[in-house]
Order: C-alpha cells, then sequence, then structure tokens
C-alpha cells in the first residue's frame, strides 16, 4: 500500500480525516452557552463558568452511548434571549428512543432544558435521561446547599479529595456560589438523581446523573411509554456585564526560579505484543532513552520466558531498567501463580528493578454497592511477591485507573511506591474533554496522597487510548478511525493532538511532586514509532518507522529525568501549558498549546536575546516524521519575547 506525500491538516493535528462538527455559541445578556450536537457546554454567567454541560444521554447496557441524530433543529437569538427545539433520534440495531427537546437561555441568567422521550422500541438501558456536569475550577472544595427529593436541604461542599463513591444522593436540586454573590441553582426534575466525582476518571467535573445505581441495572424502557425531564437554572444575586467580543489576550507563560521539585524519572510501556516490533526500531527507542521500561507479563496469555528475553535484549540496547507489570490469572495462592514467573526471569536471565502484581479481578471495576469477587488479600499478594522476587522494590495499587486505587486502597506499609494509570476517553472522547482531563490530575495526586502518605506514585504506562477495559468485556472496535470512548485505537496517538496532551499530562504531574512517569509503547496502538496495523493510519500507512509528534516530546522529558525543576506558569493553563527545569547552564521550556486555535505566548522572566525556540506544529509535522533531530536542527533565536503556537503545537524554548 502506498500513502500520500501531504496529509490533510486533520491528520497532522487528530490522526483522523474525522472533523468534529463546530459548536454554535448562544448568547442572552451575561448568560452563554455552546450548543454541541444537542447538548450544552461551558454555560458561563459573564466570564465564569457555572456549568460544564448538560445533555441528554441513552446508555445501553454495556454503557455505550447512542450519538443522537438531530432533525428539525430551529435557533432563535433575539433581545429575548434564545431558544432551540430539535428532535432527537438514539438507535442501534437494537433499540431506538426519539425525544423533544427544548432550550430556552434569558438575560436574568436562567436556562431551561427540557426533554421529552418517546422509546419506539422497548429500550434496554444502563441510563436514559439528563446528565448535569459541574466544573471542578472555582468549585471543589466550596460551599453547596443541596435540596433532597424529600424536601430535605443539606448545607455541605464539593468534595476537595476525590470522593471514591457518591457525595450526595437523592438530589432534586444544587445550589453553589460561582462568584462572589451570585449563586446559581440547578433543579432537575423527572427522577432522582446523584451525584458522582467524575475525577476518579480525570474528567474534570463532578456529574449529577439519573437514576441512582443502587437501583436494577440493565432496566427496560417499554416501548410508547413517554418521559419527561427538566433541567432548570437560576441565578440569584448581582449579574456581571455581558462579556464583548473581542480579540483573544495572548497567554503570559512566566519562568522563575527553581521550585525546590525534580522532574519524574520518564519511562514508557512495553506491552508483550510489542517487544519483537521494538526490538525491530531499538535504535529509535534508544533515541527515546527512558529510564525504565515497563514490561508487561500477563500470565492469563501465558507470556513468559520468551517475552523476558525479549525485554531483556530490548533493556541491554537501549540501557534502560525493566520494571515487571505482573498480571495474574486470579487464582487464591498467588504464591503458586507467581513462581514460574520468577523462575522464567531467571531463566531469561532478567533482573527487574521493580516489579508490580496485579491479581486479574482487579483489572475490572467494583460499582459502588456491589460486592467484590473472592480473591487473595494484597497482604497475600504482596508477601507472594516479597517471596518470589526478594530484594526487589515492590509496587502496588491498579494497572487500571485512580478510580480503582480510590476504592480499593492497598496497604502503604506493605509496599515501596504506588500505581496507577489514567485513560481520559471513559466518558467521552471528544477532543475537548480529553484535553480538559488535564485539569483533574493535581486532584488525583492530592487524593491518593490523603491516603498513601508520603509513598512514592508511579504513574503509567497511560496513554489516550485504553489499555484494559475495567467497566466491559472489552476495549471498543474503532475500524473507521475516529474518536471512540474506552478504544485502545485513538488516532489522536498520531497527531500533534499527542504531543501537546503529552506535556499537559508531564506538567500536571511533574507539580505533583511524583517519582516516576511512563507513557504509551515504544510501536503499536499506543506507539511513538509507527508500525502497520489493521485499519486506516492515514499519511503513516506503510511508512514503518516513521515518527508520530508525540516522539520528540517523549525524548525531550526523557533526557530531562530527574532535573531540578524550574517555576514555569501560564496564566491561562486551558489554552497553554508550561513545564521547565535545568538542564546545563541554563533552563529548558516546553510549551503547549492545548487548544485547536492559535494561541501567542508572551514570555515573561525571560531576557530579549537569551532564548532559543522550535516549534513542533502542523508546518513541521511531516519532516518531524522522518527526523528524530528535528527539533535540535530548528532551534533558532528568539526574537522578542513573544512566539505564536499554531493548533495543538508545541515548542522547545532554551533560555541560557
Amino acid at each position: 500500500m502506498t500513502t500520500p506525500t501531504e496529509p490533510s491538516r486533520a491528520v497532522r493535528l487528530c490522526g483522523t480525516d474525522e472533523i468534529e462538527a463546530p459548536v454554535r455559541l448562544l448568547r442572552a445578556g451575561p448568560l452563554s452557552a455552546e450548543l454541541d450536537n444537542g447538548a450544552l457546554r461551558a454555560i458561563r454567567v459573564g466570564e465564569v463558568e457555572v456549568i460544564r454541560a448538560i445533555a441528554f444521554l441513552v446508555r445501553d447496557e454495556n454503557w455505550g452511548t447512542l450519538a443522537p441524530r438531530l432533525g428539525d433543529l430551529m435557533i432563535i437569538e433575539d433581545p429575548e434571549g434564545f431558544s432551540v427545539t430539535y428532535r432527537a433520534t438514539c438507535a442501534d440495531a437494537k433499540r431506538t428512543l426519539v425525544y423533544d427537546a427544548r432550550i430556552t437561555g434569558r438575560p436574568d441568567g436562567s436556562l431551561d432544558f427540557e426533554a421529552t422521550a418517546m422509546p419506539v422500541t422497548d429500550v434496554e438501558t444502563n441510563r436514559t435521561g439528563f446528565i448535569v456536569l459541574h466544573p471542578v475550577e472555582g468549585v471543589a472544595g466550596h460551599p453547596v446547599k443541596v435540596l433532597h427529593v424529600d424536601g430535605r436541604e443539606e448545607a455541605s461542599a464539593f468534595p476537595d479529595r476525590i470522593d471514591p463513591m457518591q457525595p450526595f444522593r437523592d438530589i432534586r436540586a444544587l445550589t453553589h456560589e460561582a462568584m462572589p454573590g451570585l449563586w446559581v441553582t440547578c433543579a432537575m426534575t423527572g427522577d432522582t438523581f446523584e451525584m458522582e466525582d467524575q475525577r476518579n476518571w480525570s474528567d474534570a467535573s463532578y456529574k449529577t446523573y439519573v437514576r441512582p445505581l443502587a437501583l436494577p441495572w440493565p432496566y427496560t424502557l417499554a416501548k410508547g411509554a413517554p418521559m419527561t425531564q427538566a433541567v432548570k437554572l437560576t441565578v440569584a444575586g448581582p449579574l456581571p456585564a455581558p462579556v464583548a467580543a473581542g480579540a483573544v489576550k495572548p497567554v503570559t507563560v512566566r519562568v522563575g526560579a527553581e521550585t525546590g521539585g525534580l522532574l519524574p524519572e520518564i519511562g514508557i510501556g512495553v506491552p508483550a505484543e510489542e517487544a519483537e516490533h521494538a526490538l525491530r526500531h531499538a535504535d529509535l527507542v534508544r533515541r527515546l532513552a527512558p529510564r525504565a521500561l515497563i514490561c508487561q507479563l500477563d500470565r492469563r496469555r501465558g507470556d513468559g520466558a520468551a517475552a523476558l528475553a525479549r525485554y531483556r535484549t530490548l533493556a541491554e540496547r537501549t540501557g534502560a531498567a525493566i520494571m515487571l507489570e505482573i498480571v495474574l490469572p486470579g487464582g487464591m495462592d498467588p504464591a503458586a501463580e507467581l513462581a514460574p514467573v520468577a523462575e522464567a526471569a531467571r531463566e531469561a536471565g532478567v533482573t527487574p528493578a521493580a516489579i508490580t502484581v496485579f491479581p486479574a479481578q482487579d483489572l475490572k471495576s467494583v460499582l459502588p454497592g456491589s460486592p467484590w469477587p473472592d480473591m487473595p488479600s494484597f497482604e497475600a499478594i504482596y508477601a507472594a511477591a516479597r517471596a518470589a522476587f526478594p530484594g526487589v522494590r515492590l509496587g502496588g495499587g491498579m494497572a487500571t485507573y485512580f478510580t480503582e486505587l480510590n476504592r480499593k486502597r492497598p496497604p502503604a506499609g506493605l509496599i515501596d511506591f504506588v500505581t496507577n494509570t489514567t485513560c481520559p476517553t471513559v466518558h467521552a472522547a471528544d477532543d475537548r474533554s480529553v484535553m480538559e482531563t488535564l485539569e483533574a490530575l493535581p486532584y488525583q495526586i492530592l487524593s491518593t496522597r490523603a491516603f498513601m502518605g508520603d509513598r512514592p506514585m508511579h504513574i503509567g504506562p497511560s496513554t489516550i487510548g485504553c489499555r484494559e477495559n475495567p467497566y466491559g468485556q472489552a476495549t471498543t472496535p474503532n475500524p473507521d478511525n475516529g474518536r471512540k470512548c474506552l478504544s485502545r485505537l485513538d488516532p489522536r496517538q498520531r497527531g500533534l493532538f499527542n504531543a501537546a496532551y503529552t506535556v499537559g499530562y508531564a506538567a500536571a504531574f511533574a507539580r505533583g511532586g511524583i517519582a516516576a512517569l511512563a507513557m504509551g509503547a515504544p510501536t503499536g496502538p499506543f506507539g511513538f514509532i509507527h508500525r502497520a496495523m489493521d485499519g486506516p493510519q492515514p499519511f503513516y500507512g506503510d511508512r514503518d518507522g516513521a515518527l508520530y509528534p508525540a516522539f520528540h516530546v517523549m525524548a525531550g522529558l526523557a533526557a530531562g529525568s530527574g532535573a531540578d525543576l524550574v517555576e514555569a506558569t501560564s496564566d491561562r493553563r486551558s489554552a497553554v501549558e508550561a513545564l521547565a527545569w535545568r538542564e546545563g547552564g541554563g533552563t529548558v521550556l516546553w510549551l503547549a498549546n492545548l487548544t485547536p486555535d492559535d494561541q501567542t505566548v508572551a514570555l515573561a522572566g525571560v531576557a530579549p536575546g537569551r532564548a532559543r525556540a522550535a516549534v513542533l506544529d502542523a508546518a513541521s509535522f511531516v519532516a518531524a516524521a522522518g527526523d528524530p533531530d528535528l527539533l535540535a536542527k530548528a532551534a533558532h533565536p528568539l526574537e522578542g519575547a513573544e512566539l505564536t503556537l499554531g493548533s495543538y503545537a508545541v515548542a522547545r524554548v532554551e533560555i541560557g
């Protein structure tokens, strides 16, 4: 197969020619909201986001969301406010549900969103109805008034540390102070609602959803039985002036003194099925310079001496340490399950720098209120691991996500470090939602420290795609190279999007003082080096060994492993993230545009003529695919103290 020499702009940015539909901005005085395929996002009063999203969802028996197809859409905007009406069809091969929606926004800051649903067939569902997302910034730890369905009022606060269960149940309305003196009430009718802390899954929101999880699911909506639900926002207090349209101000990034922290040790994951492919590109993996290879041995698949031998060879050729991630089949005798692993390691000549051990049962999530499966205790597993690998550092926690770690916390005294991964596509897979997950990461660090104390934290291997689906039988197929929740094959791994996301991810965890961070894999669905796989891979196709943009970011991060961090603060982290450390006699600063819009960055604390910059963007995408030294070659003196970053562009700035 031949591949085009000039990829489309969409492929350069996100690895797919699938284009996300534009949103429509609606305004009513100081109230604004974005209409996104029938849902509302970024509901603001003045400049303050008061609600992150309101949407009517239909989810199947596997928690998959049936995307609505909109018809009869009508939008009216006038001095009295705005109104939106449409009919949405949610359907798959098994079921069809149609709902009529009406949205009304007014200059007094109030908003109504009502939906009347009609099942055209019987609809088996785990959840059908409204969800409301409250943002995290300016909300976490702040007061909230809860009106319950029985009329009882409760004064409480949005959790600061991440709540593993449901912070509030039996909800009719929530009231919070969005800005000094301005209180926003969100009332929900038509069913009983409850809240979960979505920061567990790295979503940057608190989600209030319909139908308590304690009730049986899936359940069936009977054909022909209508259902009406509504969400109503009201505000009390002095309204701010409407936000005037105008040019976006530059993002200011201030570079200061050393923070006293260290950049984490940077590693990469190596799934067993990718080890042989990685060896074919060992020279490029060596250029990535990972400090550690997180090498997975899944005993459910029989991984053993052969996989370990490949890991040993890869480690020898790259200079990286081996850290074994061992998945046990899930029997009640972990010592017996670990014995052949230890023997295989001796046979292969592998002495790991560290190990983590996870029983298969812990790779599946246990929802609140559900029984835990029969399995060995943490104490039994860790004792067996210490015996099988004496003197080797032992990590504990979860091979899955913070959710599972937060719900089942290991005893800190029995392990040398705690670990988990993240996946930003559990609940939503659009570009904006994925980038927003970066906002939740500091809270995961804060919460882990609350129950693990001073145990070092190791994060990863983490990726945009889903390594393991704890919430269903398998990951989501993605034959069309689109944006899918919980899919292993996420096209953005190959685009500039992932380069920017990786800088933002590393910056969040570096500020939190974690010890080690692993991302992606050498090759494959989570790779930084291309290999051909089934399904579309625009531009890369048969370009075996071509580099993805994030390769250059990972190589740069790994080069700084353990370096002294330097203060680098952005006044709009949602737009541009920054990460800096000491290198040689100067400072290395990485900048990432986390948005699809151009961003001008003003550097404060950087003297004119003291900086050189190299930018990785849509214009340099093709060159970056073939040259691991591109950023070193592209570095040029920075005139003044400003630079412009295109969509999802990253920059490496050397400050002397």
